[in-house]
């Protein structure tokens, strides 16, 4: 299930992409598939080994080439350790929402940014977000939780104040959001519930499947209650700040 649009991204075959905060790599190994190399970083040991476990899967299954060009490290967002305009491409999908000094990581990512490039980030949105947190304080509270509820007019104002400047948005996974707002009601560990199973099926069908009514039901509600919201940012190609006209969509 993948969030960021790597046509909107402008991914190459050659790009340089770092895919921060990456999880269990599911970023990384599309942009592996398109031709990019790749470092997946992501604080945990767990994720870390298993992204390096998925890569060595894909290539057995002929899914990536030997030797496929995805790096796993483990890494600290607020210190990047790479040099200055190291990337081409960066992914950071729902992770800002989780560092209390997130303008450090910001600031981070923009400097490993080449000037030129862009950088996909993606939050939860806040009506949908907002939701969840009134219904379970369980939601947000566990260790390593949500520690902020972006609006969208803070997240730009905070991405362009560390060098980036805006220039496309919309919204995803539109189907993700009621779900959320069961699991919420009932327990957000409660698995087992009658409803949350059900939906969790309907979740997996679509996932995996791709049917037309899903994808359109999808497409039609993401304007209206997409559980994520995605900004797309490029870095000036010169020291000097060049104003781009932003292709920004409504909330």
């Amino acid at each position: 299930m993948l969030t960021a649009r790597y046509e909107t991204l402008h991914v190459r075959r050659g790009d340089l992409l770092l895919d921060m905060g990456c999880g269990f790599g599911r970023h990384a190994y599309q942009a592996a598939r398109l031709g990019a190399e790749v470092v997946a970083l992501d604080a945990g040991a767990d994720e870390i080994a298993g992204v390096a476990n998925t890569v060595q899967a894909m290539v057995e299954a002929g899914e990536l080439e030997l030797g496929a060009p995805i790096a796993a490290l483990r890494g600290d967002a607020f210190a990047l350790p790479f040099a200055d305009g190291t990337f081409d491409r960066i992914i950071a999908s729902e992770i800002l929402e989780h560092l209390p000094a997130d303008t450090v990581a910001m600031a981070e990512l923009s400097r490993v940014l080449k000037p030129g490039g862009t950088i996909a980030i993606t939050v939860p949105r806040f009506g949908p977000e907002l939701i969840n947190w009134a219904l379970s304080d369980e939601y947000h509270g566990v260790e390593g939780g949500h520690v902020r509820i972006y609006r969208k007019s803070v997240l730009l104002e905070r991405l362009t104040s560390s060098g980036l400047t805006p220039y496309a948005t919309h919204h995803a996974h539109a189907l993700h959001a009621p779900y959320w707002w069961l699991k919420c009601a009932v327990g957000t560990t409660n698995d087992e519930h009658k409803a949350v199973k059900a939906y969790h099926r309907l979740l997996v069908w679509d996932i995996v499947k791709g049917p037309k009514l899903t994808r359109w039901a999808e497409k039609i509600l993401n304007p209206i209650f997409g559980k994520s919201f995605i900004v797309y940012l490029s870095k000036a190609p010169t020291t000097t700040v060049q104003q781009v006209e932003p292709t920004l969509e409504r909330v």
